[in-house]
């Protein structure tokens, strides 16, 4: 099932093989359609994610781990429960405190991850 699943109702997790998209930092695409994409992104301690922006908006929910996240001009620690609110265009980036797990859901889907 390998990203050929666009539009699955369903997507086991078994089926989705993880991809490094950087030091320490692995993603799984789950379920997404033209208008929403669900991601899963594996952080080990020291993996950072990049300071970018794109035209998408994009809230992530930390499931587990500390990650030092900075959106726009303000830079904030967050653990397991917490949410995050990245609005098209706004900057941001993270550097994982301590290993963990992100999901971010992002609308519409990000084209460029399939």
């Amino acid at each position: 099932m390998e990203k050929q699943h666009k539009g699955a109702r369903w997507v086991p997790h078994a089926d989705i093989g993880p991809e490094q998209t950087a030091p320490g930092v692995q993603r799984r695409v789950l379920a997404y359609s033209t208008d929403a994409m669900c991601v899963e992104n594996i952080f080990e301690a020291g993996g950072v994610g990049a300071m970018h922006s794109h035209p998408h908006t994009q809230i992530s929910y930390v499931v587990s781990g500390r990650f030092r996240f900075t959106i726009g001009d303000e830079t904030r620690e967050v653990g397991p429960g917490d949410t995050l609110l990245k609005e098209h265009g706004v900057p941001h980036g993270c550097t994982c405190l301590e290993g963990g797990v992100l999901l971010d859901f992002f609308t519409p889907m990000r084209e460029d991850f399939v």
